[in-house]
């Protein structure tokens, strides 16, 4: 199957993933390479104009990797997960979303 687009870490995304036990980041890797083959609102949602969330839901934790899209190049469509959190309510946090939009203001004024 092709991939609808390439994933990239940055790094408070990578580091989060890396502080996790060993399983737990494996399922969200697997949820996410899932989520490059098929498109699945249980895996990758839409959370505003410009932000969206990988989504796990393991052994009663809801983990959340939040990431934008970037169109930029015309071969390769990318997503870029700028941080992830374990989620505790049934509403994404206001602040995680503003902290997504800031990096990826960042990230674009940087490329």
């Amino acid at each position: 199957m092709e991939k609808l687009f390439e994933i990239v870490f940055l790094e408070e995304a990578y580091d989060f993933l890396k502080g996790l036990d060993r399983k737990h980041y494996e399922k969200i890797l697997y949820n996410i390479r899932k989520s490059q083959v098929e498109n699945d609102p249980e895996l990758f949602k839409k959370l505003n104009e410009d932000i969206w969330e990988f989504r796990t839901l393991y052994q009663g934790l809801q983990y959340r990797l939040l990431a934008f899209w970037d169109k930029r190049d015309n071969t390769n469509t990318l997503v870029v997960s700028t941080h992830g959190f374990i989620k505790k309510r049934n509403k994404v946090p206001d602040n995680e979303i503003q902290k997504a939009i800031q990096q990826r203001i960042k990230y674009l004024n940087e490329k």
